[in-house]
């Protein structure tokens, strides 16, 4: 549920940042103005999207995956390969990038306020949060995707985890 909101918002985001790039354009190019902000605007938008949607993603399954391994396997082995995953590489990876992201660099800028240097440049410190935010929700989403999948194995919960191989 709280993934399914962050997903919408960053659908609204892709939209937003769209919409902030093709104003830029109209401006810059239609009407010879330009300043920094909505170049910025753009980005940390674009940047924030991805980030709150990271988790929505790995709700829906719609990540990539290996499929050399993964399309020939059977389900039960595939939820062993989601376990692991998650286990060694999604969750450990995922917490670190949280913890650092908040450590190093989203509280010093937090702390001075920081702005961008570029002349009428944004704040940076909300872009930043961005980081361990994003990181956070995939720990979460990640933990709440192991319960899934243990669930599964015990025959409790059926999880669509069919793979289908793209045509050659």
């Amino acid at each position: 549920m709280l993934n399914g909101w962050f997903g919408q918002l960053a659908n609204i985001l892709i939209l937003l940042a769209c919409v902030v790039n093709a104003s830029n354009a109209l401006l810059r190019y239609g009407f010879d103005l330009s300043d920094n902000w909505p170049l910025e605007l753009q980005w940390y938008l674009f940047g924030a999207a991805v980030m709150l949607g990271a988790s929505h993603t790995l709700a829906q399954n719609g990540h990539v995956r290996v499929d050399i391994i993964y399309g020939n396997v059977s389900e039960r082995t595939r939820l062993w390969i989601d376990i692991f995953g998650l286990l060694l590489f999604l969750l450990p990876a995922c917490a670190l990038f949280a913890w650092l992201s908040w450590k190093t660099l989203f509280l010093p800028s937090w702390d001075i306020l920081e702005h961008s240097s570029n002349s009428g440049g944004l704040p940076r410190y909300p872009i930043k949060f961005m980081l361990p935010l994003g990181f956070g929700l995939l720990v979460l989403q990640g933990l709440s995707e192991l319960v899934k999948r243990f669930a599964a194995l015990k025959g409790k919960l059926q999880l669509n985890t069919h793979y289908e191989r793209p045509e050659q």
